[in-house]
């Protein structure tokens, strides 16, 4: 590659950061989102397993010798490690032989079932997720606001511009693939459509060899799309997809589905929070449901530009899910991760950001600027009945991310407001 047309990932310091504590990294995530082309510029050799070149010689190099395949400058990129498993184990003795330092970088877009993997890896192969471009990577936020300076405390006022509606919706159905960043936007919402197909029709398979109803997978994916942004259950997701599409599909063949799906990096659904939170209040253990990107999401429900702007309530849960999708990709970047609060009493959080130290910072997501008051009103509400309850903690920050403010500030309240298009890492 050439490295000088690198476009930098938030992720590149971490995997600097791996490389010098591990004797290889695994960069995970899902197809087209640069793994690739990210590992490629931190490595100094590589073996591509899908190049097709000599009938697949690569690949079946690796099947027929993988220590051969491992040879070569270090970092060595090995891309796609999954066609060939053992590889694994291969990169394991030899960074065990070895003891050094940041000898391997390997790839992959699916993660194999463990038949022809002896060993986890634990202690000598770190895995980093990788996502599809942030809005500050693919230079449609301007970074004027550091997330982790604003989970710090720290916030210079500053005026970030008007952000059009219409720019917002075109973010959300291009998405954050790499390959789509400089085509125009009809062209490019054509790719989160073809990109699920080629995993139905070819990656599901390819993953065990095991053959699945498509039908049912996409009839579930779409209702994982109409449930984007929200705690659905496996229960609500059968539930709708009788009620909607008139299909029946048992809870088993669900679980099994969306088990795929995670598996393939399809799905990236937020935890749900509960470190340090141990009042008589019970938090709700429920993950809401999250694509890798909400173009994926949009794609499956056929959103246009016209569509979107006529319902402002699918415009609001993909707005949140394209929110969400930057917060942890830079939240990652300085050691935290990202969650969302739900209890019992019915008291939600779009977003949390529990930092290293376990402290945690509490984020409500709104479209428009006229929204701002009421979410800051939600976030102090819980902050003070948090405050009276015995042995919980609450947040040490509030703020509110929104799509259509043209300034980032802190209100008198102490609520801190930042637009998305603003954010970076």
């Amino acid at each position: 590659m050439d490295k000088r047309k690198y476009r930098p990932r938030v992720i590149d310091k971490r995997i600097d950061k791996y490389l010098s504590a591990f004797g290889a990294v695994c960069v995970e995530g899902s197809k087209w989102c640069g793994k690739t082309w990210t590992s490629s510029f931190h490595s100094k050799s590589a073996i591509f397993l899908g190049d097709p070149a000599g009938n697949f010689q690569n690949r079946e190099l690796a099947r027929l010798a993988p220590a051969v395949a491992l040879e070569g400058e270090t970092p060595r990129l090995i891309d796609e490690w999954q066609e060939i498993p053992p590889l694994w184990d291969a990169v394991r003795h030899k960074v065990d032989q070895t003891a050094a330092k940041g000898q391997f970088i390997l790839t992959g877009s699916a993660t194999p079932n463990h038949k022809g993997i002896l060993h986890s890896g634990a202690g000598r192969i770190a895995r980093l997720r990788m996502r599809p471009m942030s809005l500050y990577e693919s230079g449609d936020s301007s970074g004027q606001v550091s997330l982790e300076a604003l989970c710090k405390g720290e916030l210079t006022p500053v005026m970030t511009g008007e952000v059009d509606l219409r720019k917002l919706i075109a973010l959300i159905l291009r998405g954050g693939w790499p390959g789509s960043l400089e085509l125009p936007a009809d062209e490019a919402a054509l790719l989160p459509a073809e990109y699920l197909d080629a995993i139905i029709d070819d990656d599901v398979y390819r993953i065990d060899g095991v053959k699945r109803d498509t039908q049912k997978m996409r009839l579930l994916l779409r209702s994982l799309a109409r449930n984007e942004s929200t705690a659905a259950t496996n229960k609500t997701l059968k539930n709708d997809i009788k009620a909607v599409d008139d299909e029946d599909i048992d809870m088993e063949t669900v679980a099994a589905y969306l088990d795929i799906f995670k598996r393939l990096f399809i799905t990236d659904n937020q935890p749900p929070f509960s470190a340090n939170i141990r009042s008589s209040v019970r938090v709700k253990q429920a993950e809401k449901r999250h694509f890798a990107d909400p173009s994926l999401a949009a794609a499956l429900l056929r959103a246009t530009p016209a569509g979107l702007l006529s319902d402002l309530a699918t415009l609001g849960f993909l707005f949140e899910a394209l929110c969400e999708r930057d917060l942890r990709i830079y939240a990652e970047a300085f050691g935290a991760q990202l969650y969302h609060y739900q209890d019992y009493r019915g008291r939600e959080i779009d977003a949390v950001i529990e930092l290293p130290d376990g402290r945690w910072r509490a984020f409500e997501i709104k479209l428009g600027a006229s929204q701002i008051d009421e979410a800051a009103g939600k976030l102090r509400k819980l902050r003070d009945e948090l405050a009276r309850e015995e042995r919980a903690v609450p947040p040490s920050a509030l703020c509110v991310i929104c799509g259509l403010s043209n300034a980032a500030y802190q209100r008198e309240d102490g609520v801190y407001v930042a637009p998305l298009t603003a954010l970076r890492d």
